[in-house]
């Protein structure tokens, strides 16, 4: 076989195979063009999810007839001034994209170039340009494509629905608006408009506009700065998240990218606040200089190499946590929301319960105190300490813990965040006053993280404690594998699990940690670090089960649903977990309480 020369609209097809694989691929490319070209207000219009008519157009500073020509040739830019790939200060810069496009499809561009004041035209069909002539384009640029893939059928033949390439397209659109918040998004498909993002001056008011209303109510800021790099962006609090990792977005440099390096670093920041199959919704800004990341290693420019990895996820994993235990304690507006929602009667005809006919009103299962006689005090709050039949891990403080004061001492209390505890109802949840409305506490979830964080802060302060095996376990992995595992044998080590070299291809665990007990499958353990380490970059399996181990103790070591608790039992709980962080939500992830507003209460019985 002959080694000949492709023909040059081969050439074409195949390069836009690699940079324009579906319409909103093509999008993408074009609207990168318009916020280089510094253009404040991007309209985008297409038909047939963008496989029948693609309009884009901008006010930036267009372009001149020499540069309108020359940008529909292959490798043709204006964004590498000193042709160094190492510092690309702009979203596009490959000189493909136009090219690519007009290699598939029917492609018209009008342009007014800001400069001298003359507006040009060409047209292009398959990669055939015309000439350019005048037009009467007043602005900016506006770009046309009709009929994407019409020259390559079998491309054509693997796009999706129109419902489906109108939502890839729908996400692009949104990731460049996140990114650019100073710049006005319009989107329209079928005539209909679906986008209309205003240009505005902070992130937070863009992102609430694209991720909703919610997002912005519960989420912490996120900034941290480290040798030069600068993190900032939005995260949402524990308790408001969702069941997929989609809602989580990395930008580097204005640029939105698609890496593994956000995710893992995501779930190791919420890992013990979150169960393992939700996700908290965030976008992330990273800022650092040109020279420390590569942008050119994807045709399409969705995946980047940082030149120090461990300093980006060093970095975003203590800025997560640390607003994590900064929010720990609030809860998302949303579970109010819901809270509310369930209290409203949707009948509202529905007939009053009867009236109890006995010789004494019927007693509820629960339990409250206020200006009452002594005996139905003694009725509804019994005085039962838990440190009779509690372990001790679980015993309050009772030391510190106030004699039962009267209903006008407890309401001193209510200024509190948590308020002052006025009953306890079905034996599990907690009624507190607060000086803004209501608060309902579920006992156990609460106690449940109070112990947990108790025992994470023992474990730290006394070290984990190791349990040496009486002979060596001797692990077989493949070269490369045993050499990733022992780069990180310090680490390991100080969370207990000792592990040595032995020979070519192999380890020796010394020692394990004695809270996974005897029957641990060591090999197992091995075998899930080394697979997390090829894929994450990182290994926190074995903390993970530390942690499951202490949050199983802390379970069990708890106060438990159907116990009854005293006044100053409550309110000693929801002091401990107003100065306790992330005590919003249990170990599974599970907000610990519900706060209702007084003016939300009010709402319910018609008052506002």
């Amino acid at each position: 076989m002959r080694i000949r020369y492709l023909p040059e609209n081969l050439i074409n097809q195949i390069a836009a195979g690699e940079v324009v694989e579906r319409p909103a691929a093509a999008i993408k490319e074009l609207i990168e063009n318009a916020i280089d070209a510094g253009a404040t207000e991007i309209n985008i219009d297409i038909h047939a999810g963008g496989k029948s008519k693609i309009v884009i157009s901008d006010n930036g500073f267009g372009m001149n007839a020499e540069e309108l020509t020359a940008a529909l040739d292959r490798h043709a830019t204006s964004k590498l001034p000193d042709d160094d790939l190492l510092h690309i200060a702009y979203l596009g810069f490959r000189g493909e994209a136009l090219a690519s496009i007009a290699a598939v499809s029917r492609i018209k561009i009008q342009t007014h170039d800001k400069e001298t004041g003359e507006s040009w035209e060409i047209n292009c069909e398959a990669g055939k340009k015309s000439k350019i002539i005048p037009c009467a384009h007043p602005k900016g640029t506006r770009i046309e494509v009709r009929d994407l893939f019409y020259s390559t059928p079998a491309r054509l033949k693997f796009q999706k629905t129109e419902r489906a390439e109108f939502m890839a397209i729908k996400d692009t659109v949104t990731r460049l608006a996140m990114a650019y918040p100073n710049v006005t998004f319009k989107l329209t498909h079928d005539g209909a408009k679906k986008l209309n993002l205003n240009a505005v001056l902070d992130s937070q008011s863009r992102l609430s506009s694209i991720l909703g209303r919610e997002f912005g109510e519960n989420s912490m800021e996120i900034t941290a700065e480290r040798e030069g790099l600068q993190l900032s962006g939005f995260a949402a609090l524990p308790t408001y998240h969702r069941g997929t990792a989609q809602y989580q977005y990395l930008f580097v440099n204005g640029r939105a990218v698609k890496d593994k390096l956000l995710h893992g670093c995501v779930r190791a920041a919420y890992r013990d606040v979150l169960h393992r199959d939700r996700h908290p919704v965030l976008a992330l800004f990273i800022d650092l200089p040109a020279t420390d990341v590569d942008v050119n290693v994807h045709p399409a420019k969705t995946e980047v190499r940082f030149r120090d990895p461990q300093l980006i996820r060093g970095m975003i994993i203590s800025a997560l946590k640390h607003a994590i235990h900064e929010g720990g304690f609030q809860t998302s507006s949303t579970i109010s929301a819901s809270t509310l929602g369930a209290f409203r009667a949707e009948n509202h005809n529905t007939p009053s319960l009867p009236m109890h006919r006995g010789s004494s009103p019927a007693v509820p299962r629960s339990y409250a105190y206020g200006n009452l006689a002594e005996a139905q005090h003694q009725l509804y709050a019994p005085q039962i300490s838990l440190a009779h039949d509690m372990p001790p891990a679980a015993k309050f403080e009772q030391e510190h813990t106030p004699a039962a004061a009267s209903y006008e001492e407890q309401s001193d209390l209510a200024h509190y965040p948590l308020g002052a505890a006025r009953a306890q109802i079905h034996e599990n949840y907690i009624v507190a006053q607060s000086e803004n409305g209501l608060v309902i506490v579920d006992q156990h979830a609460a106690h449940e993280r109070l112990v947990y964080e108790r025992f994470k802060a023992q474990m730290t302060e006394t070290g984990i404690t190791k349990q040496g095996l009486l002979t060596p376990e001797i692990i077989e992995l493949e070269e490369t594998q045993a050499q990733r595992l022992l780069e990180h044998a310090e680490s390991l080590g100080k969370l207990g699990l000792e592990i040595e070299a032995f020979g070519n291809g192999a380890v020796a665990v010394q020692s394990l940690p004695a809270l996974l007990g005897a029957n641990i499958d060591i090999k197992g353990l091995i075998y899930n670090l080394v697979d997390e380490l090829l894929e994450n970059d990182q290994c926190n399996i074995l903390e993970t089960h530390l942690n499951e181990t202490l949050s199983t103790m802390a379970c069990h070591g708890s106060v438990r649903s159907g116990r009854r608790l005293s006044v100053d039992e409550m309110n000693a709980l929801l002091r401990e977990m107003e100065n306790t962080p992330l005590s919003g939500q249990c170990n599974h992830g599970r907000p610990t309480y519900v706060e209702l507003s007084l003016k939300d209460i009010e709402r319910l019985f018609g008052r506002r």
